[in-house]
């Protein structure tokens, strides 16, 4: 982003500091950010080396990172209380006062994604307000939201520390995480926006200060963005702790239960949304390079089944995107600093689509895969797609990083495949007739682009209900590490009802 040559320069005496930016918060963290940034903001590149020697020493220790409270309740119990427990019952209030301790840090994390970074970037004018808005988004909205849930917890609190009934509060305070729609449907972009942000000398350096001082626990701006949806996604879990821990016969049991469905229902709309948002935006990405590329089956998905970086029997580098009826092969490029993806060869309609599992070291296709996969003796983790008709005589051998994300899509292809084919015997498939495998050779029209290299990771599936992805809504399971697969209805009968199950409790 280029400032503008008629910038009005203002004195150094005059400019705010940023200290005076963010409110007083108890232990003085973030104060202490907000005198240590102040110089960091006024430096120009004339600076002198007194000011560099002075303002940007590194020579002392770092302040080590501010950490959470960490106390449990029935730390908090004085002896006689706790010895009037039962341990199913202390169990049940700790599972109760780690929602509400949750509930306080949300609270704390979204003032200060407001008061350490949107605020302080506006007024130095590191970001303009249209891109901050589009990052943060409606960020600030949903304090009152978890503000409303704890003192409701408060209010059910008795004068020992106890709470009697959580259900009732739960379940009419669980429908108003919807307003969460919006902003985890736009939560793809906003990251992207950042990203592409980053690469501002101005930003980059800002973003690195806050992360190295204490108020950040050593997060990132985008951790910080990202704690709502990480939040969503813990709310199944923690119901189900607490009804874990309630006796059969307390007036919660049913309550609880139904609060579960309602969560469950709320994170299963969420993540419907963002996977439409999620596939129009790489939809909109998409370049063509012939008309006769375009298909209406592409414009007219609603939902991304899976999506990620394979490599071609060339070598090449490809991002292959399986929309809900068709497959689109794509190389990453980059526009004007923004990426996008140029369509490669003829998108492939599910209904045509064979796929072929091949074995490492196989090379019954055309061309050996030794001197196209790299100086192993075989080639590993490959795949192939081509259209079960050989009168487009086109065929793709495409490998993954790893036998995990290889087996990931070759499931997803399949599910995906399932409702329009029956199972071709391996027998038959070697009686195939030869398709012309994808090389620069057979498709003149697509010009040799290098592929631009695409962050680190291999594929982003969304493939079984125990998994679940950021950027997407996230399944309850999300502690497991587990990426998901986003599913959608709007479609053939059959392929909704098969991918409706794919649909848990994922979110933004």
């Amino acid at each position: 982003l280029q400032e503008p040559s008629t910038k009005r320069v203002r004195p150094l005496a005059r400019v705010t500091s940023l200290a005076n930016l963010i409110s007083p918060v108890r232990n003085g963290a973030v104060r202490r950010f907000g005198q240590t940034i102040q110089s960091f903001a006024l430096r120009s590149d004339s600076k002198s080396p007194g000011c560099a020697q002075k303002s940007c020493s590194r020579s002392a220790a770092p302040t080590p990172p501010k950490r959470r409270n960490s106390v449990l309740w029935s730390e908090m119990l004085d002896v006689n209380m706790k010895e009037s427990l039962s341990t199913k019952e202390i169990k049940r209030q700790e599972a109760i006062y780690e929602m509400s301790r949750g509930e306080q840090d949300l609270i704390e994390d979204l003032k200060l994604a407001r008061k350490a970074y949107h605020d302080p970037m506006l007024k130095l004018s590191i970001m303009s307000e249209e891109e901050l808005t589009h990052i943060f988004g409606d960020l600030d909205s949903y304090i009152p939201l978890h503000e409303d849930l704890l003192a409701s917890l408060g209010e059910a609190t008795k004068p020992d520390g106890t709470v009697e009934q959580i259900g009732p509060i739960l379940v009419k305070w669980l429908p108003r995480l919807h307003a969460y729609k919006g902003y985890c449907s736009n939560q793809l972009a906003a990251k992207a926006l950042l990203d592409q942000k980053k690469q501002d000398r101005r930003v980059q350096d800002f973003l690195q200060r806050c992360l190295e001082s204490p108020f950040s626990r050593k997060l990132d701006l985008w951790s910080f963005l990202d704690i709502p949806r990480s939040r969503l996604v813990k709310y199944p879990l923690l119901l189900k702790e607490i009804l874990r821990h309630t006796p059969k016969d307390h007036p919660d049991i049913h309550i609880l239960e139904e609060a579960i469905s309602i969560i469950q229902g709320v994170l299963s709309d969420i993540n419907l949304k963002k996977g439409e948002s999620e596939c129009q935006y790489y939809i909109d990405k998409l370049e063509y390079l012939d008309e006769k590329q375009k298909d209406p089956r592409i414009e007219g998905s609603k939902a991304l089944l899976c999506h990620g970086e394979l490599k071609n029997k060339n070598g090449h580098k490809l991002y292959v995107f399986l929309f809900q009826d068709i497959l689109v092969l794509t190389r990453p490029v980059t526009r004007n600093e923004r990426q996008a993806f140029q369509v490669y060869r003829q998108p492939i309609p599910v209904q045509e689509l064979l796929l072929e599992d091949l074995q490492d070291g196989d090379v019954k296709m055309g061309g050996s895969f030794r001197g196209a996969f790299g100086n192993s003796d075989k080639a590993k983790n490959i795949f192939r797609v081509r259209f079960q008709d050989p009168s487009p005589g086109q065929s793709h051998t495409l490998q993954a990083n790893d036998v995990f994300h290889k087996q990931q899509w070759v499931n997803c292809i399949r599910t995906a495949i399932a409702p329009f084919q029956r199972n071709i015997p391996a027998s038959e498939l070697k009686e195939l007739p030869e398709l012309s495998e994808e090389s620069e050779e057979n498709n003149p029209s697509v010009p040799n682009i290098p592929a631009q290299k695409h962050r680190s990771g291999i594929s982003e599936m969304e493939l079984d209900e125990s998994a679940a992805e950021c950027g997407s809504v996230l399944d309850s399971e999300e502690a497991k590490g587990v990426k998901s697969h986003r599913t959608s209805s709007g479609h053939r009968k059959s392929r909704e009802k098969q991918l409706s199950g794919k649909r848990k409790e994922t979110l933004v």
